[in-house]
């Protein structure tokens, strides 16, 4: 059987600070793109698209997750997100919503980002990924999942 190593507090802030650079980043480059927050591209099931994130931003989506209140990820039968909230089908964690999140606009809010962009971001993202002892990216519901075993 395998365990989940605990992963210290100081790794999860640090990450968390790092991730956090990243994204507000990401945020000041300029770009002819802006989320219009339709959820289209959250509908997995649908785009056939499941974003993949490092073990830092699972480690930020899990914390922001917590702090919703809740401790679980749901099922989603339907296929969508499931940081989605099944009353208003908002993202609850949109503040801290993944890289791929902030970079794969839907066509009414412009297209996805070009990778070649954003390639020195990613790149920080997989180097903290090494550093955390991730192996590499991971799809959003198992990586997000793993994360709140080990912040638990």
């Amino acid at each position: 059987m395998m365990t989940v190593q605990k992963t210290r507090r100081t790794d999860v802030s640090l990450s968390f600070d790092e991730v956090r650079r990243i994204y507000d980043e990401l945020a000041a480059r300029p770009a002819e793109r802006q989320c219009l927050r339709r959820t289209e591209c959250c509908q997995f099931t649908l785009t056939g698209l499941i974003p993949y994130l490092t073990k830092g931003e699972a480690l930020v989506a899990a914390r922001a997750w917590r702090a919703t209140g809740r401790k679980n990820l749901p099922d989603n039968e339907n296929g969508a997100c499931p940081m989605l909230d099944s009353q208003s089908g908002k993202c609850l964690i949109y503040a801290h919503r993944p890289f791929g999140c902030r970079t794969h606009f839907c066509a009414a809010a412009g297209g996805p980002l070009a990778r070649t962009g954003v390639l020195d971001l990613i790149r920080r993202l997989e180097t903290l990924d090494a550093q955390l002892g991730g192996d590499g990216p991971r799809r959003l519901p198992g990586a997000v999942a793993a994360a709140l075993r080990e912040i638990a």
